[in-house]
């Protein structure tokens, strides 16, 4: 080779090496609408969790001063006094809280009991479906006053058509709501009126969402109504009846409408439908003991969150 080639072949520049281009990762639909999703939900979840966390922490916060009179009076803060006062309290706060809880217990297993054997009567086709179902949903269209308000004219011991229908029959007549020992057995009856039919509703969709043929194989091996519906009905219908166990023991627990509309303030003349509810709007707006009432309201807070995960451990176990 010449020394004109040699020096052409310096001169001549090289291609440079070309890199294959770094890829990139792969946006799919699936992660665009997930970031769409929370980014639309944002303000909705901090507007959530500021109307849940203030209210929380101003309670717990005034839970632990000696608030007392006025609004704006001042105010100490005195650790946990106002809880060892609910606490120690025999009179009023574990009496409510016995109420309560009697009152809960009495009420869910009832309707959850009617509900369930309704839902089973439903199951099935038949005419006037639609309207038995209208009507079974009327109780709950009305408000918790309006309902206390009617059955307070219904249970009078004079007038009351009740007591009209006792006599009727050759029953003596009862003092329902006028009585110390009836009145909380009566509202408990009057709570289940009520919801019985959303418990039955609940149940029945668990019910028709259940599969076919575990039940036709159990009619095929010769089982009969009990045995299908114990051990193959009730089992696979756990998860919807413990959930509607746990929404109906909450809202049960915060009853107070219906009590203070029937009973007024204090729960009756001797406190006998007093639930810590009513024990704590009555510290509030009767006496102005507002630190000790809201020590009443945070441990209601954690007695109902303490029902709810027992409640949720027993469904647990149970659908395991």
């Amino acid at each position: 080779m010449s020394t004109t080639e040699v020096s052409a072949a310096r001169a001549t520049p090289r291609p440079p090496e070309t890199r294959a281009p770094r890829a990139r990762r792969p946006r799919t639909f699936e992660q665009a609408n997930r970031r769409l999703k929370w980014m639309m939900l944002a303000p909705a979840l901090l507007f959530v969790g500021l109307m849940i966390v203030f209210p929380l922490a101003f309670t717990l916060d005034l839970s632990l001063t000696d608030a007392f009179g006025a609004v704006n009076a001042g105010k100490s803060h005195i650790g946990l006094r106002n809880f060892a006062d609910a606490l120690e309290d025999t009179r009023r706060f574990w009496p409510a809280a016995r109420r309560t809880l009697v009152f809960t217990v009495g009420a869910v297993v009832l309707e959850t009991v009617l509900g369930l054997a309704l839902a089973m009567l439903m199951r099935g086709p038949f005419r006037g479906m639609r309207w038995v179902r209208t009507v079974l949903i009327i109780p709950l269209l009305a408000t918790p006053v309006a309902i206390g308000i009617l059955w307070l004219l219904i249970l009078d011991p004079t007038n009351g058509i009740a007591n009209h229908l006792l006599a009727a029959v050759g029953l003596p007549r009862q003092e329902f709501l006028g009585s110390v020992s009836q009145s909380l057995p009566t509202l408990m009856l009057i709570d289940v009126w009520q919801w019985t039919p959303m418990m039955t509703l609940l149940l029945l969709a668990g019910l028709t969402t259940l599969p076919e043929e575990p039940e036709e194989a159990a009619l095929v091996d010769g089982a009969g109504g009990w045995q299908r519906f114990r051990h193959v009905i009730l089992p696979m219908l756990g998860p919807t009846l413990a959930t509607a166990l746990v929404l109906r023991a909450v809202d049960a627990l915060k009853t107070f409408d219906i009590l203070y509309a029937t009973k007024g303030a204090g729960g009756g003349s001797d406190f006998e439908v007093e639930t810590l509810n009513v024990y704590a709007y009555g510290l509030t707006f009767d006496y102005q003991e507002y630190g000790l009432a809201a020590a009443v309201l945070v441990l209601f807070t954690l007695f109902i969150i303490g029902v709810v995960v027992l409640l949720r451990r027993r469904g647990g176990r149970k659908n395991a």
